[in-house]
């Protein structure tokens, strides 16, 4: 029963155009592979390459004259590189990578037929490629992968430590989930990219339309959530399944994305706390309150200093002698301590009040004395 669901979920994830978009045909004068019916271009290869399923996929390597990185792009169902040509060339001038994007087994001119494990296999052969062919290193490749091709892109990123950065286009949890809202994973389910993203240690863009009817965009939101170093997503308003390259915030934000990965990470966290800064400095400032709060405090001494004046005059109903002599010496510690206060305030009170206020309180115990 697991196998027959298996087949079923296999045949209903891959619709290979029929009859290919495309034909390749090696050009007599220089031996090079062109694609027809498209005008052949310096800096486009063509190429063919053997997978370890003993398949063979055709792929284009398009240049971008001193770019940093290069996007690997896995396209999604019901779609071969020759409809997704011009596309790869757009993407290369916009957001100035080199592009390699490939077909599965079984589609376009590749050999072969389209299985989940052919398309992990066709993907490694396109990896091998990069860096065997070109030169490319882990930590300079963008895996792109679109709806079905999510599968394979997400597979690969979980075995590659070092990447740069992966974006999700339109993606699917499970082939599974896409037909039925199952809550766990079957072993018979293909694509288990819910299982794979946490495994991803790059930062994640997931793309995903609003209005999606093929792939309901609760699957990039919930992909999204389980990434481990998530990028800001785009969710595109009103867009379905196979149109979000016509919305202008689709190449924007896409652009945005590169040139922020393309950055050292230290850089990348820098960028991350000049936004915080501002915080900081509002914080900052509301330390510079606490000499005022201080300043306040002082006001505390001189109403401590009010309630001696009033129990004084209750103890000199007593006459003591004694008492008097210490509570003399203890309103002349508190005059002086008073005069300090008065001194930091002299905004407020002139010296001539503050002089005048000691006379009269001198005089005052002199007659209380001489009493």
């Amino acid at each position: 029963m697991g196998g027959v669901t298996s087949s079923m979920a296999a045949k209903l994830a891959f619709f290979p155009p029929t009859p290919a978009s495309y034909k390749v045909v090696t050009d007599d004068a220089t031996g090079l592979l062109l694609l027809q019916p498209f005008p052949h271009r310096e800096n486009v290869d063509v190429l063919k390459l053997p997978t370890r399923r003993g398949t063979e996929i055709v792929a284009v390597y398009v240049r971008y004259p001193m770019a940093s990185s290069t996007l690997l792009y896995s396209h999604g169902n019901a779609a071969d590189i020759g409809q997704m040509y011009e596309l790869f060339i757009e993407l290369s001038i916009h957001l100035r990578v080199n592009l390699l994007g490939y077909d599965y087994s079984g589609y376009g001119q590749s050999t072969g037929k389209p299985s989940e494990h052919n398309t992990y296999a066709d993907i490694e052969a396109a990896y091998k490629c990069l860096e065997e062919s070109y030169g490319a290193k882990q930590e300079d490749i963008i895996l792109y992968g679109q709806s079905v091709g999510s599968g394979p892109t997400v597979d690969l990123a979980a075995r590659l430590p070092r990447l740069k950065a992966v974006v999700l286009h339109s993606p699917i949890l499970s082939g599974l989930r896409v037909m039925y809202p199952v809550k766990r994973t079957y072993w018979f389910d293909i694509y288990k990219n819910i299982d794979k993203i946490p495994l991803v240690k790059c930062p994640v863009l997931v793309i995903h339309g609003t209005s999606d009817d093929v792939v309901d965009y609760s699957h990039g939101k919930q992909l999204y959530e389980l990434c481990q170093e998530k990028y800001e997503p785009l969710w595109i308003k009103g867009g379905n399944h196979c149109d979000l390259e016509l919305y202008p915030e689709y190449i924007k934000h896409l652009k945005k994305y590169v040139s922020t990965v393309e950055k050292p990470p230290s850089q990348r966290n820098m960028s991350r706390r000049s936004v915080e800064r501002p915080e900081h400095s509002r914080r900052s400032t509301d330390f510079i309150e606490a000499p005022r709060k201080s300043t306040d405090r002082r006001e505390k001494p001189r109403r401590s200093t009010d309630r001696p004046e009033k129990l004084k005059t209750f103890d000199y109903k007593f006459h003591n002698d004694d008492k008097l002599s210490k509570l003399r010496a203890s309103f002349d510690q508190m005059e002086r301590s008073r005069r300090s206060v008065e001194y930091h305030e002299k905004s407020r009170m002139s010296v001539d009040v503050q002089f005048e206020k000691g006379r009269k309180s001198v005089d005052w115990l002199e007659r209380v004395r001489a009493a």
